[in-house]
């Protein structure tokens, strides 16, 4: 990438982020003042925390560089960040968001690419959570799929990285993993975050399992947080089936098909 264009979107991803925070400070304004006017109205005092939030994907990383394979298997695993730290980090949104309930809604790739997508707010709260958060505050439009896998058994295509080549996250990460496959299949149609090194690298971005994959799970495997519902055959048609313009030592490399999230809904079920 020319460095003018790479400028242009280093600024791009500050002002996503820029604006994400801001959306992010509004709703915490309204859900104090809605409090506040609470225990007016009771006379109760009540302590409210506040809400951010994050997630990533399996081959995700969430600082600068280029993002570390998450296992010792690179060829069998998507990409992590850095982080080792055992904690949470940031301020990540309450995984009360979800609800313990299924929500549905759609992703949009390249505008024409609509998949429908279910998130499992019982089986991975947390996750589910973030994921909810992320959607509603429209911190995924305007970002990139950077990474595809599209060998056999290993199939999917990462995408949700704030400065859009794997790197940059919401300002948190955060853990712990949820409803991990004991067996390290990830059906095709499974929504899945990526992670670096800890159980608690976890940010904004995730993976999208396009075909049934098998990722290695002796550094604890990927919280599947959903799956998608509808469309499966679009993306491939109109992106994975294109392959990939340069791969890796591990085999996964950028999408041919340059792929932008151009929208994202999200809705509790009724």
């Amino acid at each position: 990438m020319a460095p003018k264009n790479q400028a242009r979107d280093n600024r791009e991803a500050r002002e996503r982020l820029r604006l994400y925070q801001a959306r992010q400070g509004l709703h915490d304004r309204q859900r104090r003042r809605r409090v506040r006017d609470d225990v007016v109205g009771v006379g109760v005092l009540v302590l409210v925390a506040a809400l951010a939030t994050g997630s990533q994907l399996a081959f995700a990383g969430s600082q600068a560089g280029s993002a570390p394979v998450a296992s010792a298997s690179a060829s069998s695993t998507p990409t992590p960040s850095a982080s080792a730290t055992a904690g949470n980090t940031g301020t990540v949104p309450s995984k009360n968001i979800a609800d313990g309930t299924t929500w549905t809604g759609t992703l949009t790739l390249n505008k024409d690419v609509r998949l429908g997508i279910e998130l499992d707010g019982k089986a991975a709260p947390q996750a589910a959570s973030v994921e909810i958060d992320l959607i509603r505050k429209q911190f995924y439009e305007g970002t990139t799929c950077h990474r595809l896998a599209d060998s056999a058994d290993f199939r999917f295509l990462q995408c949700g990285s704030a400065n859009g080549d794997g790197t940059g996250d919401a300002g948190f990460q955060y853990g712990p993993l949820e409803n991990v496959p004991s067996d390290g299949r990830y059906a095709a149609g499974t929504l899945a975050i990526a992670r670096g090194a800890s159980p608690y690298s976890q940010s904004t971005q995730f993976f999208i399992v396009y075909g049934d994959t098998t990722l290695d799970g002796s550094t604890g495997g990927y919280t599947v947080v959903g799956k998608v519902t509808s469309g499966l055959d679009d993306l491939e048609r109109e992106i994975t089936s294109k392959g990939i313009a340069s791969a890796g030592s591990d085999g996964t490399g950028t999408p041919k098909v340059a792929t932008t999230i151009t929208g994202a809904t999200i809705r509790e079920q009724d």
